[in-house]
């Protein structure tokens, strides 16, 4: 039911790639050449489950390979680099063939691969290999990276087919109505996954659940032409019946074929993606001035010195020579390419192998389109660093060390000035494993007085081992941030590293306070939710120390930078994901409608109930304090139903069935039947109202007999009997179930939306509510006196995504409520993704964030603070899009009579004549001193410190406490650096959000 045996270990990627994720163990690739670039790309391929991966490099490992090549160990040098290569990743990925090889790149050999990657190789053998490949209908891609830029180009032949070109769920919409016309007009409004309008002149459309129109449930997909943003013309439905209502109107993805030219053409005439058209020009100089590096190389036999002019300006003639180019040569971006081009970095090899290795995925599975044709990456504007234009070739000169490709683009003092640094990596999943592996290549704190702090309270699961390259099988159930640190340590022994199993939040600020942020040189976040990543931004800020923030959906990422005093905050968004009670209890429309239902009936039926029984039994005042009504009656009824055996499990989730999916409707329908009016000519049923149906119960139904054995195995899990999952028995065990005929009940009401309403008061019934208190007594007294009461009477089941009994159970209460409103049903893995509300990931993204992300902390330390230097980055690899801009400048405001800037604060040492902490009347006195301001009111979180409109002995009270006298009454914890908040005199009432904040040092 899981839907594959690999999905506990890819689920994350195959909401990324979908059904063509099928066809990944079938694949085989060859990977040429394994330096950085092509270590990236055959370590996102094994982590991805390729089937088979072929390793090949002719030339020896080297001390300079260890600048960016992350598999290779220092025993490794001077052996084959495929073949030192091919261990460390077999280990990744025991399911994925990884095998080396040495020989010539013949057209026997090619021949066997569905794709070729050529990275680290000269033209002639691109193109070569290029144009066997595309006579031979096999994937060609070329990566290349030289010292800050690098170059992806893609030939995937004359006719590939593209099977799923969008990325995410096809958009779908709920029908208010259908005209009948020629052609007729559907109106529809959103659902929760369509973020506002994205059907498209020319969709193929399909229908589903419409009542009165019923013509158009089943059809084959129908072309749409966009009228506005909610209504779609389609074809002709004059002859159709009139609409009632309902309906699903969803979009079909179709097939796309590419063309494309093979290398020998394109070099000519390239096609070039770029995210902006301004960032062409740039694009076609990097394309030549990386066709001119080949030709200097062919010349010389060797790369470019590192900051030779001499050897700078023979590529840029080398550029000039090739003749007619698709626009003017830009000569400094030549000039700057060619003189950090014999320089190795691993992020930038992070960025283009990860790309690469997405293209890779793109022809295997035939998912997104390919890269058209050519894309260019540069990191540039690290050489417009201050100081950057004066290093000499002697700086940058080899000096036999593994650091030497990365010597080569910034010195070798810089070098030394990244090995003193302290950085703490927030995180160590998907991304922090990757920026953890940057930063081991890089050399980050592997110098004295360095340290590089990991901090994660997770541990290693099986679903994590797709994408966090620094985790194997036998970790897991391990902690992330201690194997995470070892593997860095392997990776690179001089990097001093510190593991925590610690969340970074407000419990843990005596660990992480002001003075362990402000002793760190930055802060890479790595962190998956929303709020937690809001509160490191504001520990930054408050901290004044540089953060880089980045993150990953699917194949979407991006990085933010906030550097003090030049940055805007980041201020991170998060969007509402919750959905009306009216909607989810009685008018769902959606498959998430469902799916959230589900959820609440899966906390309702084995989690709440339990923890209140395991209350009552466990608190002998719990009956005294609660108040008549529902609480009680729900564990009444829970120990009324406490089943004797594996039947009655069985029984109870029959009796539960047919409470939800017949009687519930039934009662519904009762109420509202399908022709009910809201008024004269307006039908209930109609727009965002899908009139539902009541089911009858099958036992050879797959997915009621599905509910059945889920529901009863967690019953019985709950109640701590031995569950059986034998269909046949549970069948022949319904069977012989039979259920009274359902009778409605008269006077019920349905809430008809969100409004808050009295409910109306129901007289206690006293006689009814002393014979459940008597039950309820009786049932403890008997209950406590048995031996298996001394454990909880029973366990509460605490949902797990990664359960698959749980998710069972999701699907089938899920599908079965959408058959009662006529909506389409979600597999076993997309309930699975709603309901664990489990976001896409996969390597190639995480690669290509953390590699650009490392690009932002050269420049943080080297110590810029020219904002036009850094780059914050958003990339879509279903797209082959990577827009790189320059962050907002820090906002400014006027309070007091001055302008300030975000990251402005004013610091006070609160520390008072007596070398005790400072009374309130002493900080008063020093705003009034300082800055000139009268306070009127004073704050420390929720607690008045001072308030101005207070009487005379309540002001004079308050202005005599000292702060920390003020911090024991709130009974806030005893801190060194507090925060106050104040209200001055005559300011704006506009002034709230925008005043400079009042840091306080206590002794």
């Amino acid at each position: 039911m899981a839907g594959s045996e690999e999905e506990p270990r890819y689920s994350r990627q195959l909401y990324v790639l979908g059904g063509g994720a099928r066809r990944l163990p079938g694949s085989a690739v060859l990977v040429s050449g394994l330096r950085g670039t092509g270590a990236q790309v055959a370590t996102a391929l094994v982590l991805a489950g390729t089937g088979r991966v072929v390793l090949h490099d002719c030339s020896a490992v080297c001390t300079a390979d260890r600048t960016q090549q992350f598999l290779l160990g220092e025993s490794d040098l001077g052996q084959n680099r495929a073949k030192a290569s091919q261990q460390a990743l077999a280990e990744l990925n025991p399911c994925v063939v990884v095998e080396a090889y040495t020989g010539e790149l013949s057209e026997a050999f090619l021949a066997s691969f569905q794709v070729v990657v050529l990275t680290e190789s000269p033209l002639e053998e691109q193109l070569r290999v290029g144009d066997f490949c595309h006579a031979h209908s096999i994937c060609f891609i070329v990566a290349d990276t030289k010292g800050l830029a690098g170059q992806l180009f893609c030939d995937f032949g004359k006719h590939f087919v593209v099977d799923d070109p969008a990325e995410g769920d096809p958009v779908s919409a709920a029908v208010q109505h259908i005209s009948q016309g020629n052609p007729g007009v559907v109106t529809y409004i959103g659902t929760e996954n369509s973020y506002g309008h994205r059907f498209y002149d020319g969709d193929l459309v399909t229908f589903s659940g419409v009542q009165g129109m019923t013509e158009l449930n089943g059809q084959e997909p129908i072309p749409v032409r966009v009228l506005d943003a909610f209504r779609l013309e389609i074809n002709d439905t004059s002859s159709f019946s009139p609409y009632r209502c309902g309906g699903l109107v969803s979009q079909v993805q179709r097939p796309q074929e590419c063309f494309h030219e093979p290398l020998c053409r394109a070099l000519e005439k390239p096609k070039i993606r770029v995210a902006n058209p301004e960032d062409l020009p740039r694009s076609r100089s990097l394309h030549a001035a990386f066709r001119a590096l080949h030709a200097f190389r062919r010349e010389q036999g060797r790369l470019p010195r590192p900051r030779a002019p001499a050897d700078a300006e023979r590529v840029l003639e080398l550029a000039r020579s090739l003749g007619e180019q698709q626009g003017p040569l830009d000569e400094d971006i030549v000039r700057a390419f060619a003189s950090v081009s014999a320089g190795d970095l691993c992020p930038v090899a992070s960025v283009v192998g990860a790309l690469a290795a997405q293209e890779v995925l793109k022809a295997i599975t035939g998912k997104f389109c390919p890269l058209n044709q050519w894309l260019y990456f540069d990191s540039l504007e690290c050489l417009a660093l201050a100081g950057a234009a004066q290093l000499t070739e002697t700086d940058c000169a080899p000096r036999g060390s593994r650091y030497d490709g990365q010597i080569a683009v910034f010195g070798a003092d810089f070098q030394e000035k990244l090995g003193h640094q302290k950085y703490l990596v927030v995180g160590a999943g998907a991304i922090g494993c990757e920026l953890l592996k940057n930063f081991a290549m890089m050399g980050l704190a592997a110098g004295a007085g360095g340290e590089l702090i990991v901090t994660d309270m997770d541990t290693i699961a099986l679903s994590n081992l797709h994408r966090q390259l620094l985790y194997r099988s036998a970790d897991i159930s391990e902690p992330k941030s201690v194997v995470a640190a070892a593997a860095v340590q392997r990776m690179n022994p001089d990097v001093r590293m510190t593991a925590h199993q610690n969340q970074v939040g407000p419990a843990t600020e005596m660990l992480y306070g002001d003075k362990f942020f402000q002793h760190l040189d930055g802060v890479a976040s790595a962190l998956d939710t929303i709020e937690a990543r809001t509160y490191l931004e504001r520990r930054c800020l408050r901290c004044r120390t540089p953060l880089l923030d980045s993150g990953t959906e699917g194949t979407r990422g991006n990085v933010l930078a906030m550097i003090p005093s030049l940055t805007d905050i980041l201020r991170p968004v998060s969007t509402p994901s919750t959905f009306p009670l009216c909607t989810l209890r009685h008018f769902p429309r959606t498959i998430q409608h469902t799916l959230q239902w589900a959820r609440d009936e899966f906390e309702g039926l084995f989690q709440l109930p339990a923890e209140q029984v395991n209350q009552f039994m466990e608190d002998p005042a719990f009956l005294e304090q609660q108040p008549p009504g529902k609480v009680l009656e729900q564990v009444w009824d829970s120990l009324r139903q406490r089943p004797r055996d594996w039947r009655d499990c069985v029984r109870w989730a029959r009796r539960r069935w047919q409470s939800r999916y017949h009687d519930a409707i039934t009662q519904l329908l009762h109420i509202y039947p399908p022709e009910h009016e809201t008024s004269p000519g307006v039908p209930f049923w109609a727009g965002d109202r899908s009139c539902p149906h009541p089911l009858t119960f099958n036992p050879d139904n797959d997915t009621h007999l599905d509910y059945v054995v889920a529901a009863a195995h967690l019953f019985a899990q709950a109640h701590r009997v031995p569950p059986c999952r034998d269909r046949l028995a549970i069948q022949a065990i319904l069977r012989d179930v039979v259920l009274p005929p359902f009778a409605p009940q008269e006077g019920l009401q349905i809430p008809l939306t969100e409004e808050p309403t009295e409910e109306p008061q129901v007289p206690t019934d006293h006689r009814q509510l002393t014979e459940l208190m008597q039950d309820l007594v009786q049932w403890r007294q008997e209950l406590v006196g048995d031996e298996e009461a001394k454990a909880p009477l029973m366990e509460p089941i605490y949902f797990e995504k990664d359960n698959d009994i749980h998710i069972d159970f999701i699907t089938a209460a899920s599908n079965l409520r959408a058959e009662n409103y006529g909506i389409s049903p979600a597999n076993w893995l997309m309930s699975k993704r709603f309901a664990g509300r489990i976001v896409p990931a996969i390597i190639t993204t995480t690669a290509t964030v953390a590699g650009l992300a490392c690009l932002e902390v050269y420049k943080l330390v080297w110590g810029c603070r020219d904002l036009s230097c850094y780059r914050n980055s958003n990339v879509s690899l279903s797209a082959c899009l990577l827009l790189r801009f320059q962050p907002p400048a820090a906002p400014t405001y006027w309070y007091g009579g001055r302008e300030w800037s975000c990251w402005d604060r004013l610091e006070m040492r609160a520390v008072g004549a007596d070398r005790q902490a400072m009374t309130v009347q002493e900080v008063l006195d020093w705003l009034q001193r300082t800055h000139g301001w009268t306070v009127t009111m004073l704050l420390c979180g929720d607690s008045v410190l001072y308030d101005s409109k207070a009487d005379a002995e309540t002001r004079a009270q308050q202005r005599a406490r000292r702060l920390s006298e003020n911090l024991e009454d709130a009974r806030m914890p005893q801190q060194q650096d507090l925060e106050l908040l104040y209200i001055c005199e005559g300011e704006d009432a506009e002034a709230e959000d925008t005043r400079p904040p009042l840091l306080c040092s206590l002794p």
